[in-house]
């Protein structure tokens, strides 16, 4: 009996654990991108496109200025399109 508390103890730990570490793996990986405007083909943008537009895959056009998709922190404006480069502000 005090094996199988003891088994329990210890897989009870080790879920919240796996628990902590995904939260932070995911909360590292959004601090580690920013949105870019500008830089998305049409349909592929992360969220909110502007006006008639409501959030992910919405964007009407390609490259559309208010449309953002997450990339890598500091890439943004390095991205080029035919439009021009990415910019971490709507355009």
């Amino acid at each position: 009996m005090k094996n199988t508390r003891t088994a329990l103890a210890a897989t009870l730990a080790l879920s919240l654990s796996a628990l902590a570490f995904g939260a932070h793996a995911a909360d590292a990986q959004k601090a580690a991108t920013e949105k870019c405007y500008g830089v998305s083909k049409a349909g592929m943008n992360d969220c909110a496109a502007g006006a008639g537009s409501s959030c992910a895959g919405t964007s009407k056009v390609d490259y559309q200025g208010d449309a953002w998709t997450l990339v890598p922190k500091g890439t943004c404006t390095t991205i080029k399109t035919p439009k021009g480069f990415g910019s971490l502000k709507a355009k």
